[in-house]
């Protein structure tokens, strides 16, 4: 059974900085692309950051890029999204997922977890 646990959400005033971590499960983990989607309340899920199965290759939104950093460690089984420079619009529930082929479309992912709230303070 595949599981996608996402982790490390929590509440930050604008301007820190947050690490959210993903652990995988019940998949071959190191053969996998990761991505990071967000979904703020009334508004589409979208594209956060991709890393390719090796951790050679990311891909950013234009939002975030400069300043989040994805990761992963694949003797871990694990994806990280380092968030610094918060911002208010960073609010949202963050979304970890698992794909075959290098995508950076919400369909193209195979897998999802559960999601964990990041909720950016003034």
């Amino acid at each position: 059974q595949v599981q996608l646990a996402e982790s490390g959400g929590g509440l930050v005033q604008a301007g820190g900085s947050l690490r959210v971590s993903c652990a995988a499960s019940g998949l071959p983990f190191s053969s996998a692309h990761m991505g990071w989607f967000r979904q703020a309340p009334g508004k589409e899920r979208e594209f956060v950051a991709a890393i390719n199965w090796n951790g050679d290759r990311t891909y950013y939104a234009e939002s975030v890029k400069g300043r989040f950093t994805i990761s992963r460690d694949n003797a871990k089984n694990r994806v990280y999204l380092q968030m610094n420079n918060l911002k208010l619009e960073d609010t949202a529930v963050y979304y970890c997922a698992a794909a075959y082929l290098w995508t950076t479309a919400a369909t193209g992912y195979k897998y999802w977890g559960q999601g964990t709230q990041v909720t950016v303070s003034s």
